[in-house]
């Protein structure tokens, strides 16, 4: 069996309140007087997150917590976030019962979204939360029927054109190019603060840290590169598939379908955040009949009344 370990993390803006951390030697080369104000009030290395103050009294039924609206939270719609979706839709095909939450990364323990909360008869005694690199493996252990992922040589071969090229393409569509304005902002920026000073630093925030990923794989940011191995990706994907209901031929879908799943519905509906004003990457999917046929049937089945 494959398993997914690293956790899922879309570009985020830093906390406007982070505690800072410093050594003793950068203390030595301050000023006297600074360094005895420190001696008087010590910095201090403050544990993890809390939970969101909003998080649920009763505690009958799992919350995963995601990136998604209020309303989208009381719906059950699927998340705007590929890194949220993808184990949203998981735990739909393990058929583990849970409900939504809202928030964001900063109300993570972790740091990074989703995580989930899990279920508890005694609704103060402290529970502690899965993050996503740890989701696998807890939805395997409560699930009635653990989904198991195929043994193909050929899966992490795979994995990585999503984990790399349709990655590296999507955080460029969404925080680089015009859907900054029509997507990301809407879903990301204006929800987080109604201070126009704040939005202002966290689109910077986003962007940067965008930029700051793609980076990593090459000393300049080419848009028509990107979505060319993005295009490149999604037809071996589409051939891998073939005529197959569920990847590798599985007899139902499992972390690689809902991986691909957390990209191509994104992608393929027309009206998330404000509209789509760079197409490009969208088209390059539109194309690919198995994948959207793939999309659909996981939609219709897991997420009925969304299609």
């Amino acid at each position: 069996m494959m398993s997914h370990t690293e956790e899922d993390k879309e570009p985020t803006p830093q906390s406007h309140n982070a505690p800072a951390q410093r050594s003793s030697r950068s203390l030595l080369a301050v000023p006297t007087p600074i360094k005895q104000l420190f001696d008087i009030f010590p910095l201090l290395t403050y544990p993890v997150n809390d939970l969101p103050q909003r998080a649920p009294q009763d505690r009958n039924k799992h919350v995963l917590y995601i990136f998604t609206s209020e309303d989208g939270a009381l719906k059950g719609l699927p998340s705007y976030n590929p890194a949220c979706l993808k184990w949203q839709a998981y735990l739909k095909f393990s058929k583990i019962d849970f409900r939504i939450a809202s928030a964001n990364n900063h109300a993570s323990p972790s740091g990074a979204l989703p995580f989930i909360l899990p279920a508890s008869p005694e609704p103060y005694k402290h529970i502690q939360p899965v993050p996503s690199g740890k989701l696998q493996r807890w939805a395997m252990n409560n699930s009635k029927k653990a989904v198991e992922e195929p043994g193909d040589l050929r899966y992490e071969a795979y994995l990585s054109l999503l984990d790399h090229r349709i990655r590296r393409a999507w955080l460029y569509c969404i925080y680089l190019s015009h859907n900054s304005t029509s997507i990301a902002e809407p879903l990301y920026i204006l929800p987080s603060s109604g201070n126009p000073f704040v939005r202002l630093t966290i689109a910077r925030e986003l962007r940067t840290a965008a930029e700051k990923e793609l980076l990593k794989f090459s000393p300049v940011i080419n848009a028509s590169t990107l979505y060319s191995q993005a295009e490149e990706a999604f037809a071996a994907l589409e051939t891998l598939l073939d005529k197959d209901d569920w990847f590798f031929g599985a007899p139902g879908p499992g972390l690689f379908d809902a991986s691909v799943f957390a990209y191509t519905h994104l992608l393929l509906d027309e009206g998330l955040g404000k509209g789509w004003l760079d197409t490009r990457l969208r088209d390059a999917l539109m194309s690919r009949k198995r994948l959207t046929s793939h999309r659909n049937r996981i939609l219709s089945t897991y997420f009925p009344g969304q299609s």
